[in-house]
């Protein structure tokens, strides 16, 4: 039996919810990692290399998502986009609330990180799938002057994300230090799952994109779309993916590093920093409606260009304003950032949708956004810890992020040129019916 079509309410609610879901328990794991799994999880090494460690514990599940995203986008694109947003939002979840349960070093030992490591890594593979199903439920079902718009709704997921983990551990940060890292760091995983079973009721009830309904009855599904996409397309997934660095490059340092940065050395106290991390979401949110509606009228292309220019801009006063050691200051820095990150992502689903065609998108959006995201978010911590630990300045780590901005800047204008007429265009498709 066919399921009727969504509604928009519907289809654009799923979209958003799943991903704010998703991006929820992936940055708690984040936050953790700069706050408290050092400590209890790597109680061995120095404080540097504890949280290096740790890191290093976040990074890996940036490397599982490129395999999540080819092996979720493989069946994406063969089966439907509905049936692996299920699967993701079970995967993300339910290694989430594990984590929570998780005994640390000092009750089981050396078991303690490498069980924290494959839960990380089955979290990695189901956020590997989750962008790029969430964005095509929903740009699959808008008319060609809409898709930025319905893509907006799961990149919302994003800063939503990010909100409602900082709310979750600000909620706990005031704790003494004893409480805080003997059970309320645990708090914030184990409410994952009350999100879980919301996510999965609204998710249950989307029908199939109709795109997808179209490759289906035209018999252009793909048996290896992996394989097609790199035969095909080779050009378009390498500067798609490095066109993809620059929003979890700007993302990652306010969100991961700087809890560790801003602590360390700017001065600031752990709830100070978790709260103008939040108040950096409003207008990461309203810039992303707004930019999404730029992108529909000005073309999506030309907006990320303009995003993309904004990171390598603002790359060096981001750093500046924080060393100041002013919450004024500080807040201004992560605002702007918001607002980086928000220009991309209003055009980021509408553009990468255009650029792949349906019957290869699910894997191509997908493989080019985690391998953005791999290099821009898993290193990027890392990296900057590093470089401060070796150089004792922020200068080094916003010339990182300057040249990684500027190389996407290139690769962003290249591809334009070069995937602005894919084969086989896909024709445009009615948008979703009224809300119900």
């Amino acid at each position: 039996m066919t399921r009727p079509p969504t509604s928009r309410r519907s289809l654009l609610l799923a979209s958003c919810v799943g991903t704010s879901i998703e991006w929820y328990d992936y940055y708690i794991f984040g936050t953790a990692a700069a706050l408290v799994f050092g400590t209890l999880f790597y109680p061995e090494a120095d404080p540097t290399a504890g949280t290096l460690a740790a890191l290093g514990t976040f990074a890996v599940g940036f490397i599982m998502r490129p395999v999540g995203a080819a092996v979720i986008g493989h069946y994406g694109d063969r089966i439907g986009r509905k049936t692996m947003l299920v699967l993701t939002l079970m995967l993300t979840g339910v290694s989430t609330f594990a984590i929570g349960l998780l005994p640390t070093y000092a009750a089981i030992g050396v078991a303690a990180p490498l069980l924290l490591l494959l839960l990380r890594l089955v979290q990695g593979f189901g956020v590997g799938g989750e962008w790029g199903g969430a964005v095509l439920v929903a740009t699959e079902h808008a008319g060609p002057r809409q898709r930025a718009l319905y893509g907006s709704f799961a990149q919302f997921g994003v800063p939503i994300g990010v909100l409602t983990s900082n709310l979750a551990f600000l909620a706990v940060a005031g704790l003494p230090d004893e409480d805080f890292l003997a059970w309320g760091w645990r708090i914030p995983f184990l409410l994952s799952i009350f999100l879980l079973v919301v996510g999965m009721i609204v998710r249950s009830k989307l029908s199939e994109s109709p795109e997808f309904q179209r490759v289906k009855e035209t018999k252009q599904v793909t048996k290896l779309p992996v394989a097609t996409l790199f035969r095909e397309r080779p050009k378009v997934v390498l500067l798609a993916s490095l066109a993809a660095i620059p929003p979890p490059l700007v993302g990652y340092t306010v969100m991961v590093y700087m809890l560790s940065y801003g602590t360390r050395a700017a001065g600031f106290d752990r709830p100070t920093l978790l709260t103008l991390i939040l108040l950096s979401t409003i207008p990461w949110i309203a810039g992303i409606y707004v930019a999404a509606r730029c992108a529909d009228r000005w073309g999506a292309g030309r907006i990320y260009v303009i995003g993309t220019a904004t990171a390598v801009i603002w790359a060096f006063p981001l750093f500046w304003l924080v060393d100041t050691g002013s919450v004024a200051a500080a807040l201004i820095a992560f605002m702007v950032a918001g607002v980086v990150q928000a220009i991309m992502a209003g055009a980021q689903g509408g553009w990468f949708t255009e650029i792949f065609e349906a019957r290869i998108r699910y894997s191509g959006a997908s493989i080019a956004y985690q391998t953005g995201g791999m290099i821009g978010g898993a290193l990027t911590p890392i990296v900057a810890t590093a470089l401060y630990a070796g150089y004792g300045s922020s200068a080094p780590i916003a010339g990182y992020l300057l040249l990684l901005s500027a190389a996407a800047l290139v690769a962003t204008l290249l591809l334009i040129r070069s995937a602005g007429s894919p084969p086989a265009r896909d024709t445009a498709v009615a948008p979703a019916g009224p809300a119900a």
